[in-house]
């Protein structure tokens, strides 16, 4: 990484669509990354543990993107806390709230406005994945194993993060740190 927080990496794919993420402080990531790489189905598993602010931005509003996400990481950043489980169809996630990241995210919203999909365009639900895809007894199984365990932890989220959706996998592009 370079000392503007871009990653070093090959020429991208073009029109890889871009996703936005909220970048957990490092004790909170290591936890739900442990959990992840022990729940999640291994030959699925390609990505560490995060929390998805947008899946699917057009790769024509990266410049535009980054001036937007650089002015929002001039703020302090946004406290969240664990607030218990999400149930997933076929997996399971921890449920985070933050008043602070949901109003970042209304913010990004609205400048990316009539860019966004369908899933971008719903109410954010702050999550952690944890497992997903798996049978329902499994899944049941996880929740009323690790339910119990959680505590409201609070931390701050870190930054932003930026990434290339690129033939199934995400490459990391920029990470952008709160400065305020």
């Amino acid at each position: 990484m370079n000392r503007e927080g871009e990653f070093l990496s090959p020429v991208r794919k073009q029109g890889a669509p871009l996703l936005v993420t909220a970048e957990l402080p490092g004790d909170v990531l290591e936890w739900a990354d442990s959990l992840r790489r022990a729940h999640y189905p291994p030959e699925r598993n390609h990505l560490r543990a995060h929390v998805t602010l947008f899946h699917a931005l057009p790769p024509r509003v990266e410049a535009e993107l980054l001036q937007i996400l650089g002015e929002l990481a001039r703020r302090r950043p946004p406290q969240a806390r664990i607030a218990g489980l999400m149930k997933l169809d076929n997996g399971t996630a921890i449920a985070l709230e933050s008043p602070g990241m949901v109003e970042l995210h209304g913010e990004i919203a609205e400048r990316m406005h009539g860019l966004l999909t369908d899933q971008d365009s719903r109410p954010l639900r702050l999550h952690i994945t944890v497992q997903n895809k798996v049978e329902r007894a499994a899944a049941l199984a996880l929740q009323a194993e690790l339910g119990p365990r959680l505590n409201p932890v609070g931390f701050s989220f870190r930054g932003f993060g930026l990434h290339a959706w690129e033939d199934g996998l995400w490459r990391p592009l920029r990470s952008i740190s709160f400065r305020g």
